[in-house]
């Protein structure tokens, strides 16, 4: 590369390297870009031959990698919405409608406008029932009891 200083090899490198992070999905490629942009800098005040450019690099994507996961490790990203992609994990503590009456343990119960197939103890159609949990694919339900005890909630108007 006649007449490209190797500094601005590295340093462009390092800057490619950081764009590619906001396109592709992870954390990782940051940690090249500053490996790559830190090269780039040490080229520029020490001149090195192209194998100590590498190492330095290499050690350097190492190091940064390395340092990230045990920071990152210690002081986790904590989601506002840690259920955000977990649906089913989302109808906990629901209500829901039988549909096919749970008979041996398993039936289908409505919850909004989509059906699941659901496990817990025998119930009858019509009847409503709480989300208690997930097991699989199936939602865990109990039937949805007055306060007084006796009888099941009665169907909500919409």
């Amino acid at each position: 590369m006649d007449g490209i200083e190797p500094h601005w090899v590295w340093i462009i490198i390092g800057l490619a390297l950081a764009a590619l992070e906001l396109v592709v999905p992870g954390v990782y490629l940051i940690w090249l870009a500053v490996a790559a942009l830190v090269t780039g800098l040490l080229v520029f005040i020490s001149d090195p031959p192209l194998a100590i450019q590498v190492i330095s690099f290499v050690s350097l994507a190492l190091i940064a990698a390395y340092s990230a996961k045990r920071f990152l490790r210690d002081r986790p990203i904590v989601s506002a919405d840690p259920l955000l992609n977990n649906r089913a994990g989302r109808l906990v503590g629901e209500t829901a409608l039988v549909t096919k009456a749970l008979d041996g343990g398993t039936g289908r119960v409505q919850v909004g406008d989509s059906e699941w197939m659901a496990r817990g103890s025998d119930v009858a159609v019509g009847t409503r029932v709480r989300i208690t949990g997930i097991s699989g694919t199936a939602l865990t339900v109990e039937p949805l009891t007055l306060l007084t005890g006796e009888g099941t909630a009665p169907l909500p108007e919409d």
